[in-house]
């Protein structure tokens, strides 16, 4: 199991909510931060609003998952419409920021604008991946996720 651990990175657990400072940067919880041996560490935020979810949110993407979903992308075929907007869909609502010496990222503008994100952010842990939310927007999330519990629980 350490193996594994160490192969497929930092496991994002709980909710955390931080305040955003003037310059958009939100602190990242201290388990949730990679090995110190890993300082140019960045994650991918993508503009997040799957069909019937009311308000996006920005997904992160470490590393090991983004490079997960990049093969995926790049195994689909070029001639493939679909994949192709795909392509253009996760390139355009996305950009990369690296964990500054502090523990902290900075939402660029558009994407914190984009998701509703201004003086407060809720990060959610979603084991490989996490999101970040406007406070407001998640509530109303996590009343429907409340909703949908059992629901959801016979997935597994």
């Amino acid at each position: 199991m350490a193996e594994e651990k160490a192969v497929s990175g930092t496991r994002y657990y709980a909710v955390y909510e931080h305040l955003v400072d003037d310059k958009r940067r939100v602190q990242i919880p201290a388990k949730w931060r990679p090995p110190v041996d890993q300082p140019e560490f960045e994650f991918l935020l993508v503009l997040w609003q799957p069909k019937g979810q009311e308000h996006p949110c920005l997904l992160a993407l470490p590393p090991p998952v983004l490079a997960a979903l990049e093969k995926k992308i790049n195994d689909l075929a070029f001639s493939d419409l679909r994949a192709e907007t795909l392509r253009r869909v996760i390139t355009r609502k996305s950009d990369s920021v690296k964990l500054d010496s502090a523990g902290r990222i900075c939402l660029p503008q558009w994407l914190a604008e984009a998701a509703g994100i201004t003086r407060k952010a809720v990060l959610v842990g979603m084991l490989d991946r996490f999101q970040i939310w406007n406070p407001d927007h998640y509530k109303a999330v996590e009343e429907q996720d409340n909703a949908r519990e059992q629901e959801a629980l016979a997935l597994i």
